[in-house]
């Protein structure tokens, strides 16, 4: 059919025929349009987001997941690069990518109203898609109910060899080291890395179930983790019994509030299809798009009037550090060298 259409439209001459395939490829969006990821996401986590955009607007989404490298890959495509939108995991990488100069400012309406001020950046490089906790969880048997409210008691030497961690080069650790300099300066901050360093009970290790497990198995009695972890090894049988051995603290409750860190987007600087882009963009921040982010992935919407799923409305209410993800940003590289300096890995 689409051959006969195209036909037929050929043959008339002038204004006229350009105006008509015009129209028709307009009326094919599945041939017509399409959107490119570069994704440090999980597909499976972003699945139903973008097969619903794909639904509603006949545009098609091409993604390819990266484990590591897109700031490379994207610097030696160039111009040529077939990516229009990236999705990362933390405010960190996405600073990264808009420091190399590789993404471009989005204004949107749609999306900067929609998307609280310290979730997304002042200059529109980066936009929050979703919001995560990094959380305390402790030992239900072996750390007490008022032993520990705030990341300032992780170095506390109650905790001596009862700590466990995942790297401190970790990105996620990172932002809290970045947050922990913004709120309390660098001496101060590097002094409290290296009281939790004291307190580790074994060498940096693994991820955030990991340390979840560590506890279960008695290697320690405390960790920091991202809050949505436990909603995922909670439909893992087997890691069933490390969700129930610990309890859950949102740290700083009586002053700045839990620190909070991103998964978020960017359309990068040579996108090719940028028009298509903005629309996946203003989706993603959309009631919709919000509300299955938080179903499928246990992460809290960064639309503050989404209500919240089963999981997170058990986990319970709690006070957010509002420090806008800018200034905790800008700490970063900080952050890194104080992790060296105090040898956190070693």
């Amino acid at each position: 059919m689409f051959d006969v259409l195209l036909t037929g439209v050929r043959r008339r001459k002038g204004m006229r025929g350009f105006l008509g395939l015009s129209i028709l490829l307009a009326g094919t969006p599945a041939l017509a349009a399409e959107v490119n990821i570069y994704s440090y996401r999980e597909p499976q986590l972003i699945a139903p987001m973008l097969e619903m955009f794909t639904e509603r607007t006949g545009i098609e989404v091409n993604i390819s997941h990266l484990r590591t490298g897109m700031l490379e890959r994207l610097e030696s495509e160039g111009r040529n690069t077939p990516a229009d939108v990236v999705f990362t995991v933390d405010i960190g990488r996405l600073v990264e990518l808009t420091d190399a100069g590789l993404t471009q400012p989005v204004n949107a309406p749609e999306i900067n109203d929609a998307i609280p001020a310290n979730y997304r950046a002042s200059s529109g490089h980066w936009f929050g898609l979703t919001a995560r906790a990094r959380i305390i969880v402790v030992s239900k048997t072996r750390v007490g109910a008022d032993e520990i409210a705030d990341y300032e008691d992780l170095a506390s030497p109650r905790f001596r060899r009862r700590v466990c961690t995942r790297s401190g080069k970790h990105p996620y650790n990172v932002a809290l080291g970045a947050m922990m300099i913004e709120h309390h300066g660098l001496n101060t901050a590097e002094q409290w890395l290296a009281g939790v360093k004291a307190n580790l009970a074994r060498r940096p290790e693994g991820n955030d179930r990991a340390q979840v497990k560590a506890i279960h198995a008695g290697l320690c009695d405390v960790a920091v983790i991202n809050h949505y972890y436990l909603h995922q090894m909670a439909t893992n049988p087997e890691q069933q019994p490390w969700v129930q051995s610990v309890r859950v603290i949102f740290p700083n409750q009586d002053d700045r509030g839990t620190h909070m860190n991103i998964s978020g987007m960017a359309m990068t600087e040579h996108a090719p299809h940028p028009k298509e882009a903005l629309a996946l963009m203003k989706f993603l921040a959309s009631p919709e798009a919000q509300r299955l982010y938080a179903q499928v992935n246990g992460e809290y919407p960064v639309r503050p009037e989404i209500q919240l799923t089963p999981y997170l409305v058990q986990l319970g209410d709690f006070k957010r550090d509002e420090l806008p993800l800018d200034q905790v940003a800008r700490q970063r590289a900080e952050a890194a060298k104080m992790s060296d300096r105090v040898d956190f890995d070693e």
